[in-house]
């Protein structure tokens, strides 16, 4: 399943909306967008949000981003 997230980096918290059911979510992390940290963390907070395996397919210096939640972890 491919999903689309706009991403919050360097926020004071961190949760995650549904924007439209299982396809945009708007996402807010703690963590800086430097050296691909903020991606990082997008993925473990991901992976505990689906409990599924999450690769990020576009976006990997943008805001906007293509996520795929794959069915086995």
């Amino acid at each position: 399943m491919k999903i689309s997230i706009k991403l919050h980096p360097n926020s004071s918290q961190e949760k995650i909306k549904e924007i439209e059911k299982d396809k945009k979510y708007e996402i807010w992390i703690k963590e800086k967008p430097i050296d691909g940290k903020a991606n990082e963390k997008l993925i473990k907070f991901l992976k505990i949000y689906f409990k599924k395996d999450i690769k990020i397919i576009s976006g990997f210096s943008s805001r906007i981003k293509t996520v795929e939640v794959k069915n086995e972890i």
